[in-house]
């Protein structure tokens, strides 16, 4: 079972949040009779508060919507009803494709940043993630102590005393170099004094010194996740859980399932049958573990396993970058969907009149693509016929933010202290740097420590500074929305940098200058407070709202 902080509510309190919660305790819950506005409200204000989702609903929502019901309601009105309805559904037209019709909106709180990983896997999932450059992680956990996961078989091991040690350390020193950092800019960029910053510039500075500290926070940091998924969704989830090494995953997914069961058990009534659950549960984790035990076997023969990793502190180490595998002719593969679905012609006849010349490609693909008034505006399907390749090694936080695009195929390897780490230029600047290795150092000599008993749970004192490998696979169609997304001025340096990569890749190496093209929002511009013009539109917002 995983240890949490619980949190402490009012008689009062517990009135108000019995009809919409389906536990009062735990740290997994489902949302039960909101409407759909407020929960997508809810969940939406909840990625920028470091407060629990019961405890914000109870500050900013309960009082301010017509939602209360009275305390002797059912929280599970119509469910019954409902029950009766599937199961005659599910006679009719089998359980997968009903899976998919009913939704839950899911809460999980205190999730380490190893799980969030696992949680974000699933594509057909909507979540919001606790954000690292709005929140101050060094504030308390409801029930006090620093924001990480505490795994209950290190705290019972003769590791404990030292791993509560170290990252209360960690975390101290962060809150130190925040105060430090915050001065620093303030300084930089308000010379004539903080007091003359508008609140637009100061909630950035706050996001910009959030974003150069965010690497010292141990991977072990614990976040909130909001998730609203179909059933089949999160049986999905819930089997690769069960399926998980990570102790976390499977307590997590037990307590998911408890929840889950309280409003929709008939689509997860095959999670708790053996010859159904359990076995694609036994198929998943043994494919895993024998595919190791046999890349083991061929490349490692005769060796003492994966490559080791040194005990030495990592070196800073810039992002790579590399165009692994595209389609020679992806631009032709995205003409001939453009013609295939504009024509009676078949595939044959669309191949035998290409190439065309540039000029006429040319004019297809702009009226394909049309005038875009902003990056939300997309090409058609069209654009998903030819794939990328890239193999990236970047600090773990900018692989977090990156892996979370769903319509993307992504594989990694754990983070590996050998690959080195980021050190922002700013921190450097600011004579800084010697705090944020001392932080460094303190993370990866707890790795090593825990590595030989907790191999799993070892990842947990890792930086989210530390490097990481990963491939990112993704479409034409997809390549656009990331690219152009995350290369906005309001993004981290680091995936910024990678989504401006990505696309001279695309454009020069792969030579799809026409896709690339396309991607007229990839912006390259140099920012220096990332956040400020996006707090600029949201205070002229809150403004114009008020008047």
């Amino acid at each position: 079972m995983s240890i949490y902080a619980s949190e402490n509510f009012t008689e009062e309190e517990k009135n108000k949040l019995r009809p919409y919660f389906t536990n009062l305790e735990g740290p997994v819950f489902a949302l039960v009779n909101l409407p759909e506005v407020v929960k997508g409200a809810l969940f939406a204000r909840y990625s920028r508060s470091g407060k629990s989702l019961r405890r914000l609903f109870l500050d900013e929502f309960a009082d301010n919507w017509d939602l209360y019901i009275s305390e002797a309601s059912d929280k599970t009105i119509g469910v019954k009803r409902a029950e009766k309805l599937y199961e005659t559904v599910f006679l009719e037209y089998g359980d997968d494709s009903v899976a998919q019709l009913g939704g839950v909106h899911l809460a999980c709180e205190q999730v380490s940043n190893l799980l969030t990983k696992i949680l974000e896997r699933g594509r057909l999932m909507s979540y919001l993630e606790q954000s690292t450059r709005y929140i101050q992680y060094d504030l308390p956990l409801p029930s006090g102590g620093y924001r990480y996961h505490r795994d209950p078989g290190v705290l019972n091991s003769s590791l404990s005393d030292r791993y509560i040690n170290d990252m209360d350390r960690i975390f101290a020193i962060y809150g130190q170099l925040y105060e430090q950092t915050n001065a620093y800019l303030l300084d930089t960029y308000f010379p004539e004094g903080g007091d003359t910053a508008t609140k637009p510039e100061l909630r950035a500075l706050k996001a910009l010194s959030l974003d150069l500290l965010r690497g010292i926070l141990p991977i072990g940091t614990v976040s909130n996740m909001g998730i609203y998924a179909s059933g089949q969704a999160f049986e999905q989830l819930l089997l690769r859980m069960m399926a998980s090494d990570l102790p976390e995953a499977r307590s997590y997914g037990e307590m998911m399932k408890t929840e889950l069961m309280k409003v929709i058990p008939d689509f997860l009534s095959r999670i708790d049958r053996r010859e159904r659950g359990g076995v694609w549960a036994d198929y998943i984790a043994d494919c895993r573990h024998g595919t190791q035990k046999a890349v083991g076997a061929v490349l490692y023969s005769g060796k003492s396993g994966n490559t080791p990793v040194s005990a030495s502190l990592p070196t800073p180490t810039p992002t790579s970058i590399k165009l692994v595998s595209h389609d020679v002719d992806g631009e032709t593969k995205v003409l001939e969907a453009i013609l295939f679905a504009c024509t009676d012609l078949s595939h044959d006849e669309i191949k035998a009149m290409l190439p065309l010349d540039k000029d006429k490609a040319g004019a297809i693909f702009d009226a394909y693509v049309g005038e875009r008034l902003n990056r939300r505006h997309k090409p058609g399907r069209a654009f998903e016929s030819t794939v990328y390749n890239f193999e990236i090694i970047s600090d773990y936080g900018a692989f977090r933010d990156l892996q979370r695009h769903r319509m993307l195929t992504v594989e990694w390897q754990d983070p590996n202290p050998d690959l080195g780490f980021y050190v922002p230029t700013e921190i450097v600047k600011a004579g800084l740097d010697v705090l944020y290795l001392e932080s460094v150092q303190i993370s990866v000599e707890l790795y090593h420590a825990l590595r030989q008993n907790f191999p799993f749970q070892a990842l947990y004192a890792l930086p989210m500074a530390t490097n990481i490998r990963y491939k990112l696979e993704l479409n034409a169609r997809e390549a656009m929305h990331l690219i152009e997304l995350r290369s906005s001025p309001q993004g981290h340096p680091n995936y910024r940098y990678i989504a401006q990569e990505m696309y001279r890749l695309i454009k020069n190496e792969a030579g799809h200058g026409l896709i690339a093209s396309a991607m007229k929002y990839t912006d390259f511009s140099e920012v220096q407070i990332g956040r400020l013009e996006a707090e600029k539109r949201i205070e002229n917002k809150i403004d114009r709202t008020d008047k």
